[in-house]
């Protein structure tokens, strides 16, 4: 399960912080300083370090200044986590994919996101079940919603296509950064790795035993490489997802 998630500040003051709405009732923030920038070093932390980096304390630090300075902008962490996401969310390159086939333009969302993902690998272990709501969220959204515009599916089914869509890349991205974690130097880890278990697997898994697992296996691994490639993973996976969301917006015509 993900470590964080956004949606779990006070609901009421994180919005006004997203939309950048003034609260009269606080004092106001230090001058030289505003919340793009704090913003910004969290976000540099997290690229750099991971999600867990991310402390008041580290992001004053950062900035040259007290850890309570940054309470006169937000609340905690959990406030400045979604104004990161949001604030990756409002950076995004969106495609214009108007007019193109719905396959294309389904592979240009999700083509997005992994590049989000590829940018700011800790926004892949953010769970967005309660999303932020902020102007960088409800831009993309809109942006992707179009993507499965006027294709015959009912607004629901919509909403739970995209969900669908974007779930897998977030979920191929989480598997992606840790493959890239247990292979600091790329396929020649695995290289190593089947170097020296080889032998031994040779003779502790018999053929006859385990045919299907052995020729399988053994055919997938030359293919790729390796137990697991991330870009054919991605590829396979998002072709399954399109096939699927065919059987909605091309059925197969009644039997006459």
């Amino acid at each position: 399960m993900p470590a964080e998630r956004s949606g779990a500040g006070d609901p009421v003051r994180t919005l006004e912080l997203l939309w950048r709405l003034p609260e009269p009732s606080r004092r106001g923030p230090r001058p030289g300083l505003d919340l793009e920038a704090v913003v910004a070093a969290a976000t540099e932390l997290a690229n750099s370090e991971g999600l867990d980096a991310v402390t008041m304390r580290r992001v004053a630090t950062a900035l040259g200044v007290a850890p309570m300075t940054l309470y006169t902008y937000l609340p905690g962490k959990a406030e400045l986590l979604d104004l990161m996401l949001d604030a990756a969310y409002l950076r995004m390159t969106r495609t214009d994919s108007t007019g193109q086939p719905w396959r294309q333009r389904l592979r240009a969302v999700a083509g997005e996101n992994r590049r989000l993902f590829a940018a700011h690998p800790w926004a892949a272990w953010i769970s967005t079940t309660r999303p932020p709501l902020g102007p960088g969220q409800m831009a993309k959204y809109e942006h992707e919603l179009a993507a499965l515009d006027g294709l015959g599916l009912d607004d629901v089914t919509i909403d739970a296509a995209l969900t669908h869509l974007l779930g897998f890349v977030q979920g191929w991205a989480r598997t992606a950064a840790q493959v890239r974690a247990e292979r600091p130097d790329g396929a020649g880890d695995d290289d190593r790795w089947w170097a020296k278990v080889g032998p031994l697997l040779g003779e502790l898994l018999d053929p006859a035993r385990y045919p299907l697992a052995t020729r399988v296996g053994s055919a997938a691994g030359a293919a790729h490489g390796a137990a697991y490639d991330p870009a054919h993973a991605y590829e396979f996976g998002l072709a399954r997802v399109l096939d699927g969301f065919a059987a909605l917006i091309e059925p197969d015509p009644a039997p006459g």
